[in-house]
């Protein structure tokens, strides 16, 4: 589904950017509009009216708000409907399932569970238009008034379907008015090749370890070809959702808007609490402005804290996935940062190697946690991680994928960037750069049939 989308995209690229640079202006927005209808119509054309549904509701309960303040209500009722609504929709197509088998088992009940196929980019399409009736409830926004607009805005195709989440805040004034530059289109074009060679040279290559490995009996792997598995996991899963947002910011140069970034090269961090500042930020801000923020954040005193972060982190890891594995996910970071908050943090920033050695482990022990959904192959997994098991197996897969492994690794730091900003005013080696990093991408794409996306789910 999802990559039906993207061929898409790859496969009418030049005639839905010519069409869209040959519109008036005061057109524009029309073009965005049903293009990304289109686009999202192609990956899963029976969800829809679903995503027609959510642009109405929201777009109603805005102007609803608004009226309601100018009579001097609130238009609680008005955000009361766009939350259920938003929150119904993402809790049935997600969670039904889930809730239904976990109250068969703890009742013996017989619910019938759902097996439903979750709508492209559900969960953060209805993260950001609950925002913006948030926003405009909270009197931060003005409501829009042009449906065109708004309707533009929730289906924006570069980010519709995987991130980053993008509050209206940040493209209100690029709705009404933006400018197109040869320039920002050729930065555009250059990050979407730079997130392409991520996910297709980086992701992909060697996300097929972790494929491999995952589809072994947990209870033969020895302990590197384990740790060399989980450390595959970590590359596949940035490069994946790193590269696709990557695609989608430098699509978003090319139309005149300038989205959010959501990766800041996490994996270099020194903690746990600076490692949530830099991986998928726009979700990050968003629990911290709409969730945390409003349970009362820090200002209540340390258990109030603790307490809030537990709620926000066990959110997040349902957010990622209708599944326990998910839950304790989000707890275990709950935990650590609540410890980090409490006396940790201002040690872990004095050091320099035993803090990114504690962020790597950790990190990586989180995506065990993450990856298996299964608890009894999850046990397995651990008692292999750190039981200190022998064996030769690890060897054949580090040669077949040590140039993949470096190659992840380099890119996971800002060595790259660093050069590529000094080799900036050499425009010819950039240009160069970028056309064999595409070149190379497309002969992968047309070559090879693994192409996962790991944020499928969502």
């Amino acid at each position: 589904m999802v990559f039906s989308s993207v061929l898409f995209l790859f496969r009418f690229m030049p005639v839905v950017f010519g069409l869209y640079y040959l519109t008036p202006r005061r057109w524009k927005n029309a073009v965005l509009f049903v293009v990304s209808l289109i686009f999202y119509s192609w990956g899963e054309i029976r969800y829809f009216p679903i995503m027609m549904a959510s642009t109405l509701v929201d777009y109603v309960a805005s102007l609803g708000i608004e009226r309601r303040r100018a009579k001097g209500f609130r238009g609680r009722g008005y955000l009361a409907l766009s939350m259920i609504f938003n929150l119904g929709s993402l809790g049935f197509f997600k969670y039904s399932g889930f809730l239904a088998e976990n109250l068969n088992t703890l009742l013996g009940t017989s619910i019938p569970v759902l097996s439903l196929t979750l709508p492209l980019g559900i969960s953060f399409y209805t993260f950001q238009t609950m925002s913006y009736t948030i926003d405009v409830y909270w009197n931060t926004v003005e409501a829009e008034r042009n449906f065109i607009n708004f309707g533009a805005y929730v289906t924006l195709f570069p980010q519709l379907i995987a991130g980053p989440i993008v509050r209206y805040t940040d493209v209100a004034r690029e709705l009404q008015d933006r400018t197109h530059t040869v320039e920002g289109v050729g930065k555009g074009i250059q990050t979407f090749i730079m997130g392409l060679g991520s996910k297709v040279l980086i992701a992909n290559n060697i996300g097929s370890l972790w494929t491999r490995v995952e589809a072994m009996d947990f209870a033969t792997l020895s302990t590197p070809l384990a740790w060399l598995g989980i450390t595959a996991f970590a590359l596949q899963i940035y490069f994946d959702f790193s590269g696709y947002s990557l695609m989608a910011i430098g699509l978003g140069k090319m139309l005149g808007f300038d989205f959010p970034q959501n990766f800041n090269y996490p994996y270099i961090s020194k903690s746990i609490t600076e490692f949530w500042r830099r991986w998928h930020m726009t979700l990050g801000s968003w629990f911290r402005e709409y969730v945390y923020i409003p349970l009362g954040g820090n200002r209540k005193g340390a258990a109030r804290q603790y307490f809030n972060i537990l709620v926000v982190w066990a959110a997040t890891g349902l957010w990622h996935g209708a599944s326990w594995n998910f839950v304790l996910w989000g707890l275990y970071f709950a935990v650590f940062l609540s410890i980090e908050k409490a006396f940790l943090l201002k040690g872990l920033e004095k050091s320099r190697v035993f803090s990114h050695l504690y962020l790597l482990i950790l990190v990586l022990v989180s995506w065990v946690l993450f990856a298996i959904t299964d608890f009894t192959r999850l046990g397995q997994f651990f008692t292999r991680l750190f039981g200190g098991y022998g064996g030769s197996d690890w060897i054949y897969y580090l040669r077949s994928y040590g140039i993949t492994f470096a190659l992840g690794f380099v890119c996971s730091t800002p060595v790259l960037r660093k050069l590529g900003d000094k080799l900036g005013e050499n425009h010819l080696l950039v240009t160069l750069f970028s056309a064999g990093v595409f070149l190379l991408s497309v002969a992968y794409l047309v070559d090879s049939t693994y192409n996962p996306f790991l944020y499928f789910r969502f």
